[in-house]
């Protein structure tokens, strides 16, 4: 069993299909659909992510809940590059609180979660989830800004996206 990947290899071209071999990762897609309230993003725990013990250091899981929110957006259109340079905009982590339930471990296949509970001019509240074989691992609630991308300051989210999201925003808790 394996995932159908699309890569750029030098010596192959771009576009170029491969099959990657998986243990719990496998689907026809791994892009999530983006029209579902609840948006899931797969990865995979390496060495570089866990202590001595093969156990996932707490900061890391913050890195892979960014992943799959900026995942989430490219979804909808609006990459971070994107935002930044057409539209100025940057988003910044303004308050976290997560709940560590259980741990992950080397090697793990996860899946994180991501939906909008919330959109306000100026903010976005997310909710996270991180599995393993469908037993919670962590859960969060995620506050993100919108920023200036030329001085750090507040700003209002651009129309187009603002309308977008308050059109995606759900009551998961």
């Amino acid at each position: 069993m394996g995932i159908r990947a699309r890569c750029f290899d030098a010596a192959e071209g771009p576009g170029r299909s491969i099959d990657l071999e998986t243990d719990d990762m496998t689907s026809e897609s791994q892009i999530p659909d983006p029209e579902s309230p609840v948006f899931s993003w797969p990865t995979r725990v390496y060495w570089e992510d866990t202590d001595a013990g093969g156990v996932v250091y707490h900061a890391q899981y913050l890195a892979f809940m960014e992943r799959a929110r900026s995942e989430w957006l490219r979804a909808h259109g609006y990459g971070q590059a994107m935002l930044q340079d057409d539209h100025g905009t940057v988003f910044a982590v303004r308050a976290m609180r997560i709940d560590f339930r259980k741990p992950a471990r080397l090697d793990d296949a996860l899946q994180v979660s991501v939906a909008l509970r919330e959109c306000r001019r100026a903010s976005a509240v997310f909710v996270q989830e991180i599995r393993r074989d469908g037993v919670l691992l962590l859960d969060a609630e995620v506050r993100v800004a919108a920023l200036s991308a030329g001085d750090f300051r507040p700003r209002a989210i651009p129309d187009a996206l603002f309308a977008q999201l308050k059109s995606l925003e759900t009551s998961a808790e």
